[in-house]
């Protein structure tokens, strides 16, 4: 298909065409109305004075007869710009008058006449053409005959300028919208060329490829703005995904030949208690991977938020409390303080089951990653009107603040050697959880003048909640 026949495809074309076609019949329709009514107004008015003519003329008669009616009329042909002037007798034949000739029939019945009639002037040739008018004929008591008419060439030339005229804009509009329209159709064609182009390239698998935007502002930059927006998602989805599948291929590889390191040494030994502490191992390895595929479920549930139905209205404030109560023994016995500074009547809405595994998450990580044994650990909650604010803080060696974005991606763990337990979906979970309750999970130093053991703060920051 040809650009022309691109271009008509296009809707914002047809629509163009649809309102030139409008626009140019409300125009011939309003001009054609104004000039019949001006028309109209010109012969009414040309009435009313053929009548004022007519009563002068037949005061006149009553008053000085024939000769007085005879030497008024004479007078008025001489004028500049006269009527039409004709005396005839009672056969209807012209006896004087300042009309050459006038179409058979006219003087054959008093008053105006029925249409406008044909007559031809003194002072054109044969083959000019003829003239077109109205007129009053009058029949005194003799028989004489006496036409005042008028010529309505002034209307018939109003009317054929005006449309002439209007044929002129009409012409000049229709040829500027051809030209603009096929200007910006042509522009438009090329953007569309540039954009199919690219698509071709992203489809072929490159990402990288964006659409392009030339800064205008108009519908196709807000477009391509917004898918390239939608492809750069994409890309770090994308990213996200391999980042993923490689940290699980690695966090999944060593349990996996552990157990079967430990099944092949069950099968090696006859003893009965080692097999025991064999099959123990492997409950234990099966165990933390059905935990790191049930943290996988977790994340995907939340993220996609199949459980954001499940909100409801929840005082953060017992929950809080209740948390530090459970942990203070496991922290106790790592040989850690916990401490809470919990304010009171702190509501949100939320899913209490998640909002209770981010908080364990986080203590489960500030025990893990708090430093020397004896170091303080402290739950925190503010209710400031904006936020709701959840804080955990211990004064381990914290996150540097480049690697912060990167502690909150699925299997990254900072502990390159592993040493540590866990899967690495700890803080990607709270940060999942925060997502899905309107907020959002910040990472800080707790100590910013301790170089050595800065400490690490990780902030649940909820929406305050208006019930």
């Amino acid at each position: 298909m040809g650009r022309m026949g691109v271009m008509f495809r296009s809707t914002a074309v047809r629509f163009s065409a649809l309102y030139i076609l409008l626009f140019a019949l409300c125009a011939a329709f309003l001009v054609f109305y104004v000039t019949a009514l001006s028309e109209r107004l010109l012969n009414q008015q040309t009435r009313e004075g053929l009548q004022q003519e007519v009563n002068v003329i037949q005061n006149v008669y009553e008053r000085a007869g024939v000769n007085g009616l005879l030497k008024l009329m004479e007078r008025r042909m001489r004028q500049p710009g006269a009527n039409l002037y004709v005396i005839a007798g009672p056969n209807g034949e012209m006896m004087a008058g300042n009309v050459a000739s006038l179409q058979p029939g006219v003087l054959d019945h008093a008053g105006w006449t029925d249409f406008p009639f044909v007559y031809d002037r003194y002072e054109e040739s044969g083959n000019a053409p003829h003239h077109l008018a109205i007129a009053h004929v009058i029949i005194l008591d003799n028989g004489l005959r006496i036409l005042v008419g008028r010529d309505l060439g002034e209307p018939t030339r109003f009317r054929y300028l005006v449309r002439r005229a209007l044929m002129v804009a009409l012409a000049i509009m229709g040829g500027g919208a051809v030209v603009i329209w096929f200007g910006i159709g042509r522009n438009a064609l090329k953007r569309i060329d540039r954009v199919s182009a690219a698509s071709k390239k992203i489809m072929a698998g490159d990402l990288a490829q964006r659409l392009p935007v030339t800064g205008s502002g108009d519908e196709f930059d807000r477009l391509s703005v917004s898918l390239n927006e939608m492809l750069e998602r994409i890309g770090k989805l994308n990213e996200g995904l391999r980042q993923v599948s490689d940290n699980i291929a690695h966090d999944l590889k060593t349990p996996l030949t552990r157990l079967r390191n430990r099944a092949v040494d069950a099968l090696d030994h006859d003893d009965g208690e080692v097999r025991r502490q064999a099959l123990e191992g492997i409950i234990g390895e099966s165990d933390q991977l059905i935990r790191t595929f049930n943290a996988l479920l977790m994340i995907s549930r939340v993220e996609a938020g199949s459980i954001a139905a499940e909100l409801s209205d929840l005082d953060l404030s017992t929950i809080a409390a209740e948390t530090v109560e459970l942990y203070e023994p496991v922290a106790e016995e790592a040989n850690y303080l916990l401490r809470s500074d919990v304010a009171e009547n702190c509501q949100v809405r939320g899913n209490r089951e998640l909002i209770g595994q981010a908080i364990f998450n986080l203590l489960d990580n500030a025990i893990k990653y708090a430093g020397d044994g004896g170091s303080e650990i402290r739950l925190g909650l503010v209710c400031d009107g904006v936020n709701v604010r959840l804080s955990v803080a211990d004064q381990g060696p914290g996150i540097p603040a480049d690697r912060r974005e990167d502690a909150v991606k699925r299997f990254v763990r900072l502990d390159e050697s592993r040493s540590k337990p866990g899967t690495g979906l700890g803080l990607s979970l709270v940060e999942a959880v925060m997502a899905l309750h309107g907020g959002r999970l910040e990472l800080s130093a707790t100590r910013e003048d301790a170089p050595s053991s800065p400490g690490l703060t990780a902030t649940m920051l909820f929406p305050v909640f208006k019930g």
